[in-house]
Order: C-alpha cells, then structure tokens, then sequence
C-alpha cells in the first residue's frame, strides 16, 4: 500500500531538527480509495487548555500499542485493513530505521487515526521523551492551508517561528525524529471549515513505554465521529463515512 521506495530515496533534513516532508506514497488508486472510506468510527475526544500544550481533536486506535492488532477491524475498508498490514510490517519498520538512523527493531509502536473539526488544534510542543520516531501520513483529497491544519515545522516554542509547513492532503506525510528541540504545532482550523483534517500517526516508542494517547485505565466513551456538537461535521461531509 505505502511505496516504501519514497522512504529510501529520502534523506532527513536536520534544520531546525531531524525530519523530512515525503509524499505520494500510495497509487492514485489506493489514494482515492483511502481518503473516502476514511474512518468514522470509534472516535473519543481529546482536549487540554492551560498546561504545556493547547489541543483539541479526535482520536481513534488503529493498531494497539506493541502489538500488531488492529482495533475494530470489522468498521475498516480492505484499503485501511491492507495499509494497517502495511504499517505492522517489518518492511514497514526497516525502511523507517534507514532513513532515520534511529534502530526501530525492538520499539513499540502504536497508530491512531485523527479528526481535527473546526476549531481543533495542537500548540507548539516535541514530542514526549519516551518517543523515538512519528511518522505522520494526510488523507485530506483536497485542502487549503488557509483553512489551517497544517503541519507546523518550528525553530522554537514561538509558534510564529515557522520554518515549514506541510498540507494534510493525501500521499503528503512527514517524519519527525525526537529531539528536545523538535518543536512542531497543527494550525487551528478556521471555525467554518467543511471538513475535517484527517491524518494518521505512526509513533515508534522507547522499550518500556506505555500509551499516552490510550492508557490501561481509559474509560472515556466512544462515538462516530460527526455525532457529536464539539468538532461536528458540516452537513454534507458524512459521504466520506
């Protein structure tokens, strides 16, 4: 499903820290085919306002944390089932630590799915320390960047310091290598925007780790995403559903 070639042909950038912007990764086929059965399903909430970070979005599990579970398979289409496959594969994770330089043998990974409505967003932050590699893949079949959502590459927590930006739109997918310095946002998206921005993010763990997103003790109730008021699609959008 992902030409993996695109990974090898790369190289990272290391200003201002290790990433690269890598895209059209699948066929046009398999692009169209991913982007309109994006998943609806199975969706919680996500937000915090005040502490290290600002964020608000949706989230879904794709494939549980250390293992090779893909979660509710039986709401995917056999595009997402085949790119799930994709991901939990050791092609998958070689190609990964080439590119990178980061050995990914032994790292637990987990996949989510994301929704970002009107109004959602995520402030200027790196990554937790006990992650080692976020691959971060667009399913938008269009966007304009001046409906936010766009991939914020920093030179400091100022989230004005914009070095790059990258579209969610499909095939379009960055690498983010942790670092202390590794600074990066999501653009709020403008309050009358007619779609969601749908992204999907592979994040590779230090041994040990647990979730972040999911941890053991999670009991917040799930939904299909465009039910509920907070982050609600627009009339019109469920046909990506």
């Amino acid at each position: 499903m992902i030409d993996l070639s695109k990974l090898s042909a790369r190289h990272l950038q290391s200003t201002p820290f290790s990433w690269a912007e890598i895209g059209a990764l699948y066929s046009p086929e398999d692009a169209k085919a991913l982007a309109e059965t994006y998943p609806h399903d199975h969706f919680k909430t996500v937000s915090g306002y005040g502490g290290e970070k600002d964020y608000e979005y949706e989230a879904r599990q794709l494939i549980a944390m250390g293992t090779q579970q893909v979660v509710n398979p039986q709401a995917l289409s056999p595009h997402w089932l085949a790119l799930s496959k994709n991901l939990c594969s050791s092609a998958y994770r070689q190609a990964m630590s080439a590119l990178t330089g980061v050995d990914l043998s032994q790292a637990p990974m987990e996949a989510n799915v994301f929704h970002y409505g009107p109004g959602a967003n995520l402030g200027p932050h790196p990554d937790l320390a006990d992650k080692l590699v976020t691959h971060i893949l667009y399913f938008n079949e269009t966007w304009d960047p001046a409906d936010g959502g766009c991939l914020q590459i920093l030179a400091s927590a100022d989230p004005s310091h914009i070095v790059a930006e990258v579209a969610p739109v499909i095939g379009n997918s960055a690498i983010l290598v942790r670092a202390n310095n590794s600074w990066h946002a999501v653009s709020r998206v403008v309050d009358d925007c007619h779609s969601s921005r749908r992204s999907l993010t592979v994040t590779f763990y230090r041994p040990g780790a647990t979730s972040s997103m999911w941890p053991a003790d999670d009991r917040e109730p799930l939904h299909n995403y465009g039910e509920r008021t907070s982050g609600a699609l627009p009339a019109g959008d469920h046909a990506h559903g």
